[in-house]
């Protein structure tokens, strides 16, 4: 797992802006900012930021179609991102687990 790219992934997914068009494209499969722009209360130049953000991330995958570019969702930077939040829960879930015996002993021990 590459750590840069797990930190790129939680910073591009840290604006809601952003979560909401990966939601959107995700939905629909694929969109060009165009499309997108023309449902949201901002320009076509501000979309076409948030997704140049979102496929430096490695969240879309951008593919020239004529003069527009679509973008589609990748899920594997996704899953790298669900995988390095597992690894961080089992290790809380080890340690919380562990503690919990250590208060039962000592209650036992009165």
């Amino acid at each position: 797992m590459d750590a840069r790219r797990v930190d790129a992934v939680f910073d591009a997914l840290g604006d809601p802006g952003r979560r909401s068009l990966v939601r959107t494209i995700a939905a629909r499969g694929d969109a060009t900012a165009t499309e997108l722009a023309a449902e949201l209360p901002v320009t076509r130049q501000a979309v076409a930021k948030q997704l140049t953000a979102l496929a430096d991330a490695g969240l879309l995958r951008a593919t020239r179609s004529g003069r527009e570019t679509r973008y589609a969702v990748t899920p594997e930077p996704l899953g790298e991102a669900v995988q390095w939040m597992a690894e961080v829960g089992g290790r809380w879930d080890d340690r919380l687990t562990r503690l919990g015996r250590s208060v039962t002993r000592a209650r036992e021990a009165r």
